[in-house]
């Protein structure tokens, strides 16, 4: 059981810097709250499926972003769904670099996401 103890311990540490480097926001304690007995990996499973949109929105978006010509609607609406995403498990961090790559996509500045 040490091993169980130490093992949480860390996570908790882990948890915290992200928290302190503002990786994470209050809405992943939200998260946290939802997850009890009757769905124990109700965190683990809401956060794989960020990472699974995350990796087919960035795909999309790179794809966007390599045409001759860019269509910055097309590409505002990944950053958005990114960016919605992003809020809603508590990526601070993803969500505030999205909302300045929307400002880029509005002025249409390709240099500016460089």
């Amino acid at each position: 059981m040490e091993i169980v103890a130490k093992l949480q311990k860390q996570f908790m540490d882990f948890i915290s810097a992200l928290y302190r480097e503002r990786f994470l926001d209050d809405q992943f304690l939200q998260l946290q709250k939802l997850q009890d007995e009757s769905n124990p990996d109700f965190v683990f499973e809401v956060v794989s499926l960020f990472f699974e949109d995350s990796e087919k929105l960035i795909n999309n978006l790179a794809a966007a972003l390599q045409q001759q010509v860019v269509d910055f609607k097309q590409v505002d609406s990944h950053v958005h769904q990114f960016k919605g995403s992003s809020s809603s498990i508590g990526a601070h961090r993803v969500k505030n670099a999205c909302m300045a790559f929307k400002t880029f996509c509005e002025e249409k500045n390709i240099e500016g996401w460089v």
